[in-house]
């Protein structure tokens, strides 16, 4: 599934606007334990976390993940939505709970 599809389909706040969408999503990871995110999340998933400072890019530039979901409104500064737009990393926010969040991808066939 391509992230414009998802992005529409489940609502979600798009914080990189300007970035492609067109990429495939092949799986899911969720996890906050950055050290435990780079060793174990694979390339073209889409990456739940709560985190939102700027180490967040450096591990989904290095996993090469799909996309970053920031679950349960939580806050991300500006400048690593800037940093994340330099990379090509698309951000996204979802209201929801991680798990919840991370349900609906499922559901999607994730």
């Amino acid at each position: 599934m391509k992230l414009n599809e998802l992005m529409n389909e489940l609502k979600w706040s798009n914080r990189t606007p300007d970035l492609n969408l067109e990429r495939e999503v092949s799986g899911v990871y969720c996890g906050d334990l950055l050290s435990w995110v780079m060793g174990n999340g694979l390339p073209d998933q889409a990456w739940i976390t709560v985190q939102g400072h700027m180490n967040i890019i450096a591990v989904a530039g290095l996993r090469e993940f799909s996309c970053i979901i920031i679950a349960e409104d939580a806050s991300i500064e500006e400048e690593v939505i800037q940093k994340a737009i330099e990379e090509n990393i698309p951000i996204f926010e979802s209201h929801l709970p991680v798990f919840e969040t991370a349900k609906l991808l499922i559901e999607k066939g994730l």
